[in-house]
C-alpha cells in the first residue's frame, strides 16, 4: 500500500529585486515592481517523483538549499506545488518545530494539553498519555511550573515528548534529533524506531547521516531541487560523503573570540601518517599524528592546546584537549610544537574540518589566545564502522596462567624547538 506519492512535483518561488538605488520600495512601489516583472524565478524543486510504502522509512539528504525543507512543506500543506500531484493516504503528523505552540505563561501540564490539541490529539487521549509524556521529557518535578521558567533543553524535551506520543500513519521528521543531550537523543531515536516497527510511515530529513542510516530503509539525495540518487541508505550516504569529501576546503564559520594582542600564535597545524608523511587522507583505524606549531612571544604558564574536528555541517564531531587529559603546559618564549598522537583514528568515512586553539585554562570554550582553521581531514573506509565511529580497543582472554595486558594510549607530547 502506498502512503505518499510525489508525481512530477515542481515548486517555483519568485525572487524580487531591490530598486537600483538599493532602497526598499513603498507599497505602491512594490506593486509597480511586480507589474514590471523585476524578478527572477527560482525552482526549489524540479520534476521530483517518489513513492513511500506503508511502514517504510524514507530518508532525504542533501546540502542546504537542495530542496529538502520544501518537500516537507509540501507534504504538510504549508505550501502548494507549482506543478505535479501529491497524494497522502492516512493521518499525517510532523515533528518539525517542536514546542512551537507553547504559551510561556502556562504550566508544563497546561501546555501538554494545549500543544497536544494543536497537534490533533483528543483531550481524553492526552490525559491517558500525560504520565508517559512527562516521564519521557524528564520534567516531572517542574510539570506545574510555567514553561517560561524552563531551561531551553527542558522546553524542547517537553515539546518533543508531546509530538512523539502521536499515533500517526505518516510521520515527518526534520532535524528533531538535535533536541537535548546525548541521552535524550537516544530516547528520541528509540521512540522513532518503535513507531517504525509499529508500522508508521516515516519521512526523515536530516544532516545527521548516522541517524538517517540507522532509521531509514531507503534514501534519496537531492541536488539543486532534483533527485540525484536514490537507493539503499548505505549506498546513497556513501556516495554523498564521497561527493562532500571532494569539495574544496572552506574557511571556518565558528564564532571565536581571539585576543588581538595575543602573546602566542599558532603558525601551522599538520597531520602525519604512520610513515611520517604529511597528509590529509586517512582511513578509519589508521594511526595519526598532529603537530600544532606555535610562536610564543613571552613565557606562558598553564595554557591549554585543543584540536577540534567539525563535520561538514559545522557540528562539533570530536574535541581533544590537554585540559581534559590533565596535561599541564608551560610554554617558554620562542617557537615550539605540541604533538597529538592517535593510535587508531576513530572517525567514520567522511570529511572533517580540523581546527586548533590555544587558550588559558580558566577561559571558556570560545575564548582563545589564538585559533586556527588548519585543514580538511578526509577519512576513507578502513576498519569496519557499524555506527558513528570506531574506537581504539583490545581483546584479551583471562586464564589462570596469564594475566590481562591492557595497552595504554600514548600521552600528548610537548617539545620546544628553540
Amino acid at each position: 500500500m502506498i502512503d505518499l506519492t510525489f508525481d512530477r512535483v515542481s515548486k517555483k518561488y519568485r525572487i524580487y529585486h531591490e530598486s537600483e538605488d538599493g532602497k526598499s520600495p513603498s507599497g505602491l512601489g512594490r506593486i509597480t515592481r511586480r507589474l514590471r516583472g523585476n524578478w527572477d524565478d527560482f525552482w526549489a524543486l524540479r520534476d521530483v517523483s517518489f513513492e513511500v510504502e506503508r511502514g517504510e522509512a524514507l530518508g532525504i539528504i542533501g546540502q542546504n538549499g537542495a530542496g529538502k525543507s520544501t518537500i516537507l512543506k509540501l507534504l504538510y500543506n504549508i505550501t502548494t506545488p507549482t506543478k505535479g500531484r501529491i497524494s497522502i493516504n492516512g493521518r499525517l503528523a510532523a515533528l518539525i518545530e517542536v514546542a512551537s505552540g507553547f504559551h510561556p505563561e502556562l504550566t508544563g501540564r497546561e501546555n501538554v494539553f494545549l500543544n497536544g490539541s494543536l497537534l490533533g490529539m483528543k483531550r481524553s487521549e492526552i490525559r491517558k498519555k500525560l504520565d508517559s509524556i512527562v516521564d519521557f521529557a524528564g520534567v516531572s518535578a517542574f510539570i506545574d511550573t510555567p514553561v517560561k521558567r524552563y531551561s531551553s533543553g527542558m522546553y524542547l524535551r517537553l515539546g518533543f515528548a508531546i509530538a512523539a506520543h502521536l499515533d500517526p500513519d505518516i510521520l515527518l521528521l526534520d532535524e528533531v534529533l538535535a533536541v537535548g543531550d546525548a541521552v535524550f537523543q537516544t530516547k528520541c531515536i528509540e521512540r522513532i524506531k518503535q513507531l517504525r516497527n509499529d508500522g508508521t510511515t516515516i519521512v526523515f530529513v536530516s544532516h545527521n547521516l548516522g541517524a538517517v542510516q540507522s532509521l531509514c530503509d531507503r534514501v534519496f539525495l537531492l541536488r539543486k531541487g532534483e533527485v540525484y540518487r536514490s537507493g539503499p541508505a548505505i549506498d546513497v550516504i556513501s556516495e554523498y560523503e564521497h561527493m562532500l569529501t571532494n569539495m574544496p576546503a572552506t574557511a571556518s564559520s565558528r564564532p571565536t573570540d581571539v585576543d588581538a594582542t595575543s602573546p602566542v600564535h599558532i603558525t601551522s597545524v599538520n597531520l602525519f601518517n604512520t610513515a611520517g608523511q604529511k597528509t590529509t587522507m586517512f582511513a578509519t583505524g589508521d594511526e595519526m599524528r598532529a603537530e600544532v606549531e606555535f610562536m610564543a612571544h613571552e613565557a606562558l604558564d598553564d595554557v591549554v592546546v585543543e584540536l577540534r574536528f567539525y563535520s561538514i555541517f559545522h557540528n562539533l564531531h570530536s574535541h581533544f584537549s590537554t585540559e581534559s587529559d590533565d596535561v599541564k603546559l608551560d610554554l617558554e618564549k620562542g617557537r615550539g610544537v605540541v604533538e597529538f598522537f592517535c593510535p587508531e583514528l576513530p572517525f567514520e568515512p567522511a570529511a572533517f574540518s580540523v581546527e586548533a586553539s590555544i587558550r588559558r585554562r580558566e577561559s571558556d570554550f570560545t575564548q582563545h589566545l589564538d585559533y586556527k582553521h588548519a585543514t580538511n581531514l578526509h577519512v576513507t573506509k578502513g576498519k569496519p564502522v557499524n555506527g558513528a565511529f570506531h574506537t581504539f580497543h583490545t581483546w584479551s582472554l583471562k586464564t589462570d596462567l596469564q594475566p590481562d595486558v591492557i595497552p595504554l594510549n600514548a600521552p600528548a607530547v610537548v617539545s620546544n624547538v628553540d
